[in-house]
């Protein structure tokens, strides 16, 4: 028996090619509109859909394809004799294969100034309606719906004259995914769109958070549990990943990643990528516990191991430049259990294969996002626009927190004056308080952190933490710099962090008694710069 297969596409990528197989295959070829050209201007012996169902195209295209003979012969069950006999009656012949994929909605929507008019006419009908049948039809119709899949379908028809059922069921369900994803993408857009009353149609803008939000992810991969051995869990990414992000890493070697690890690597790899110069983040627990800049990649992890060597052990390590065989023999040292890179030399990697215990290192490597340009969007550097937390049964959704405080920014409060270094320390203490847990309390000199103070319920217990960390570390806080997340309320906190040393801080301001604060740090003979941004990070 004759198969015959309908071609319906968009985005015509290879799509010549793979006719042309499934003709020298014998398989007859059914077509709409450009793509019925480009193949029989290829020479290919293609029936255009209006023929076959003798009915034509109408209303600029909208109806080609919405038509029994299409349906019934995508929906037909061959197992029935009833189905059977119902197309042989009507004069319907059966569908076998279906290529189809769909009016480019999503990137319509994506280009600036797209109109309401513009996305609406992308909308695809016949599109998704023949994919649902064909879908809904696995046992008898393999239905395509991406160009990746034709390499796969032409192998299994060279070797066997059809597609094996599990090779059926599998791009059922890609089918059913793109669908879901197409008309999630359209409930996003409209949702976003008011009707204003007073123009009588819908508004020109969009909101930033639509009526209804579909969120649509794809899993990468099982996890062997979740936060704790008694939860399941699954790491999933979005449809559309941000280049650059931790879910394009490539794992190298060692164990499989846990739950804890992705997430506190993400919090590593998040603030790493943030710093022009080469740095190192070392993050236990979601919090960095040491941060630094320097020279190369070596010195950077130096000096961020400095300040916390104790939490650092069976940390995540995060760099922004390649490892070198120098640095990997450093880190080697220690125990650690995700290490992150733009990448390694043949010479580093040896290093993390020599034993069998350094095998369970789990070596990834991300390339870093693009360096900003004009108007590039926080998805072009590699950063989400969005950031979600469950609650209950429910979503909070906000921007993400991608603001980046400038020189420029920095409001000097204080009767003393900073000097070029300390303004530059203060702008480096400011940038690691982000990625810090609330309450945060940062303590830097020199490109380092010297104590860092996390998650607690009081201010002042972060900064005496931080205190504390910096005396076992071994280092003196005399003249550093210290970043507070938000404001101080009250002088207490400013009058904390000075005794451990600092000679200047950064902070929101915004308080209340902001006064009272000044005239402290007037007071302390110390330095005070508000940013006039929060960081909470909860």
């Amino acid at each position: 028996m004759t198969l015959t297969a309908l071609l319906s596409v968009s985005d015509k990528t290879g799509i010549l090619e793979f006719a042309q197989a499934l003709h020298g295959l014998g398989i007859k070829l059914l077509s709409t509109g450009g793509t019925a050209k480009l193949l029989a201007d290829a020479g290919l012996p293609v029936t255009e859909v209006a023929d076959h169902t003798g009915f034509p195209e109408m209303l600029d295209g909208r109806v080609k394809t919405l038509h029994p003979k299409i349906h019934g012969g995508l929906l037909a069950r061959r197992d029935l004799p009833a189905h059977v006999a119902a197309i042989k009656e009507h004069g319907i012949d059966t569908i076998d294969l279906l290529v189809v994929n769909l009016y480019p909605f999503e990137s319509t929507v994506a280009k600036p100034g797209c109109t309401l008019e513009d996305a609406i006419e992308n909308i695809d009908i016949g599109g998704p309606a023949m994919v649902r049948s064909a879908a809904k039809n696995w046992k008898d119709v393999g239905v395509l719906t991406d160009a990746s899949q034709y390499a796969v379908a032409l192998a299994e028809l060279k070797a066997d004259g059809k597609l094996s059922d599990k090779t059926k069921f599998a791009f059922s369900v890609a089918a059913f995914n793109r669908i879901a994803d197409y008309d999630g993408a359209i409930s996003d857009y409209l949702s976003a769109i008011d009707f204003d009353a007073s123009i009588g149609q819908p508004a020109p803008t969009r909101s930033l958070f639509p009526a209804q939000s579909n969120g649509r992810f794809v899993k990468v991969q099982d996890l062997r549990y979740g936060e704790n051995p008694h939860q399941q869990a699954a790491f999933y990414r979005d449809l559309y990943p941000a280049p650059g992000s931790l879910v394009s890493a490539k794992q190298l070697q060692g164990k499989e990643l846990s739950y804890n690890n992705i997430a506190d690597a993400d919090a590593a790899w998040e603030c790493v990528k943030s710093f022009d110069e080469p740095a190192c983040v070392i993050v236990k627990h979601a919090n960095p516990c040491g941060v630094a800049v320097g020279k190369d990649a070596l010195e950077a992890y130096s000096k961020a191991f400095k300040t916390d060597p104790t939490s650092a052990f069976g940390g995540i390590i995060a760099f922004n430049r390649p490892v070198d065989l120098a640095t990997a023999q450093a880190v080697n040292k220690q125990f650690v259990e995700v290490l992150m890179a733009p990448g390694y030399t043949p010479e580093a990697l040896e290093v993390f294969q020599a034993t069998k215990a350094k095998l369970n290192v789990r070596v990834l490597e991300i390339a870093l996002p693009k360096a900003s340009k004009g108007g590039a969007t926080d998805w072009d550097n590699g950063r989400n626009a969005m950031d979600v937390k469950r609650v209950g049964s429910g979503l909070l959704i906000q921007t993400a927190d991608n603001h980046e405080l400038a020189l420029a920014d920095l409001k000097v409060v204080s009767k003393k004056q900073p000097t070029p270094q300390q303004l530059q320390d203060l702008l480096f203490a400011w940038k690691v308080a982000k990625y810090v847990k609330s309450n945060a309390i940062v303590f830097c000199a020199d490109g380092m952190t010297m104590g860092v103070g996390a998650g607690q319920m009081s201010r002042l217990d972060s900064a005496r933490i931080a205190s504390i960390k910096a005396e076992h570390a071994g280092l003196s806080l005399k003249d550093t710099a210290v970043a507070s997340d938000a404001f101080f309320p009250f002088r207490d906190g400013l009058d904390v962090v000075v005794d451990a040393g600092a000679g200047c801080v950064i902070q929101p301001g915004g308080s209340m008694r902001d006064q009272e604060v000044i005239d402290a740090a007037d007071e302390r003979g110390v330095v005070m710069v508000f940013s006039g941004v929060r960081h909470f990070r909860h």
